[in-house]
């Protein structure tokens, strides 16, 4: 990847951030730390990546995303944002009776979200069917989905991943954004569902594991998945819960507390820094 790429990529990706502080914090509520993990891999799917068009949201051939771990909006909103699909000015509205912005993403109201999610689990089940559609159909579109691994946990994410692998679906590709915390704890020691990447090769998929928060190792993987030809591709993005604000990273307090004045003064200097 040449400087001028990751420079930009980098540069969405911090803005994305910024944008997810900015909505939990005016909120007073909401999940920064599993936002601020998957901020780089929305930002190379949203800039790089996938074949969309904010003029037209429901565009019948764009590729589709959904973020299974709903309660990450804040992250998917600001991606949003950032590519032009509503004003950022909005984000400060995140969770406010009136707004759009609530705290699980809405297709019905929110220009970009193809799919509303928040339970867990139904989120992949759902771009299944959106891959296996696209397939029947005979379209060339992609279907991207963001996986949790606490909600990995869920007994819905291996039936997906049965269906999907038993139906052939290369037009899907989950990542699995693996920051190692859920809200009780270390996802190891809630309930352990490691070693993942043996598990969806167990159920017939196309496995890559990277750093999640490199864009040389993201461009490659999703390289690699686009030229898988007869299985469903699986990235296990290796992760820093709160990526990006030092007194966020991995601690798993920042799960679901969205920052006060002073703090969230201090984690936007230092994204600015």
């Amino acid at each position: 990847m040449d400087n001028a790429k990751r420079n930009a990529l980098t540069e969405a990706a911090k803005n994305i951030r910024l944008g997810i502080l900015k909505g939990t914090h005016s909120a007073g509520s909401g999940h920064p730390g599993g936002s601020l993990s998957i901020a780089d891999i929305l930002a190379y799917l949203y800039i790089e990546e996938m074949n969309i068009r904010p003029e037209d949201p429901k565009w019948e051939d764009r590729d589709r995303f959904v973020l299974s771990k709903g309660h990450t909006a804040p992250a998917y909103y600001a991606t949003l944002a950032e590519r032009g699909f509503f004003p950022k000015e909005e984000l400060a509205t995140l969770r406010k009776i009136d707004s759009r912005l609530q705290g699980h993403p809405d297709m019905k109201n929110i220009p970009g979200v193809d799919m509303t999610t928040g339970s867990l689990g139904l989120g992949i089940s759902a771009a299944c069917g959106m891959a296996l559609a696209g397939k029947v159909a005979g379209k060339s579109y992609r279907v991207y989905t963001a996986v949790g691994d606490g909600e990995s946990e869920e007994g819905q994410v291996w039936e997906a991943a049965m269906f999907a692998a038993h139906y052939k679906l290369s037009n899907l590709c989950v990542i699995l954004d693996w920051n190692g915390l859920q809200i009780d704890g270390p996802v190891a020691e809630v309930m352990n569902p490691t070693p993942h990447d043996e598990k969806f090769r167990a159920f017939g998929w196309h496995v890559i594991t990277i750093d999640g928060h490199d864009f040389d190792q993201i461009e490659a993987a999703f390289a690699e998945a686009r030229s898988v030809t007869d299985k469903p591709t699986a990235i296990i993005a290796k992760t820093v819960k709160g990526k990006g604000v030092s007194f966020m990273e991995n601690q798993v307090g920042w799960h679901g507390k969205a920052p006060n004045a002073e703090q969230y003064e201090a984690a936007v200097a230092e994204l600015n820094a």
